[in-house]
């Protein structure tokens, strides 16, 4: 497949923002949410400090702490600069201000995919022009959302819609990605059974996206397991899941989609003699997130298992959302030998 130039700034842009959500991931598993307790400065400033006797409380609006302190139910009488030098965390503050840098370069490539986007008019292509000037729109929206989440102390339901449009805007991404050309490849099928399996396919797709809802509202309660039980070891967090009914759910939910991916791949082999290296990688990305959901559930709610879950979870949406893609029209003489080069 001949790549155009455009095609490789927007497959750098998902690139850009699959990273910014492992980082996103690796913030939540480890509490570092209010590492940096203002926006955009960290504890006032530019470069945050390393360890607590570096924070220059001239440059902190204590008023605004209070009030944040209040939100989440603490007295706002006890944030004092000596409360605030106690509780500061080096670690937690690093990691969450490497998450907002990874997210500089993300605005900064959306926004040039955006000017190259004009092009795709001339090209008559609007909607991959108007496909982009969405992806601006929700970087900006998910810019102010993170502002949003750190003024409203790590409320859930914040944090939830601010990860769902992360991935509204990779699915975005690989649209333009695929169909910022003359000739987007396609995925063959066989016209018989091509019809029944794209709509497992978008089957499958909607149950991924239904358990991505719930895994959201799993992750915080897993959140909220931490600021209650922070010194609690983690494996003791699952028994207090399992009396959740969407953690289980969740749980059983994922061997619906397991299967279902398992039926969806032993057709198309039967179907056309060989899987395609999307395909492959769509059942991969399936059996590891099995494989992660076991050891969450089984060895505890262990960190690094999380982000890969979180993460992971992004490209299966993404990977499925690329096939529909790929499979949205009958394949015609032409076409096959640009839906070969997925392999």
């Amino acid at each position: 497949m001949n790549w155009t130039r455009f095609q490789r700034l927007a497959l750098t842009a998902f690139i850009a923002v699959e990273m910014l959500i492992f980082a996103g991931a690796v913030v939540r598993a480890t509490g570092s949410g209010l590492g940096c307790p203002d926006w955009p400065f960290c504890y006032g400033c530019w470069m945050p400090p390393s360890k607590a006797q570096d924070i220059d409380f001239t440059k902190i609006n204590l008023e605004k702490f209070r009030a944040k302190a209040a939100r989440m139910g603490r007295d706002p009488a006890t944030i004092t600069p000596e409360s605030l030098r106690a509780s500061f965390d080096s670690v937690a503050t690093w990691v969450e201000y490497i998450n907002r840098l990874i997210s500089v370069p993300v605005g900064l490539i959306v926004l040039v995919l955006f000017g190259a986007a004009f092009a795709q008019l001339r090209a008559r292509r609007p909607f991959v022009f108007w496909a982009s000037v969405l992806a601006l729109l929700l970087v900006f929206v998910n810019a102010w959302l993170g502002a949003r989440v750190v003024i409203s102390a790590l409320k859930p339901g914040i944090i939830t819609v601010h990860m769902a449009l992360a991935i509204v805007l990779q699915c975005v991404l690989v649209f333009i990605t695929w169909r910022g050309t003359d000739a987007p490849w396609r995925v063959p099928l066989n016209s018989g059974s091509g019809i029944l399996l794209r709509r497992v396919g978008l089957l499958l797709f909607l149950l991924v996206v239904i358990e991505g809802i719930m895994g959201s509202q799993v992750r915080e309660l897993t959140d909220r397991l931490a600021m209650l039980h922070s010194n609690a070891s983690r494996q003791s967090w699952t028994l207090e899941l399992e009396q959740s009914a969407v953690y289980l759910v969740h749980r059983s939910f994922s061997w619906i989609i397991f299967g279902s991916t398992l039926w969806l791949t032993l057709n198309i082999k039967r179907a056309r003699g060989r899987l395609l290296w999307l395909e492959t990688a769509i059942l991969m990305l399936v059996m590891a997130q099995m494989l992660l959901g076991l050891v969450l559930s089984q060895a505890g709610i262990v960190r690094v298992a999380q982000i890969l879950h979180i993460g992971l979870s992004s490209l299966l949406v993404s990977a499925l959302f690329l096939w529909l893609l790929g499979t949205g029209r009958e394949i015609v003489k032409g076409e096959v030998g640009a839906g070969a080069n997925l392999h």
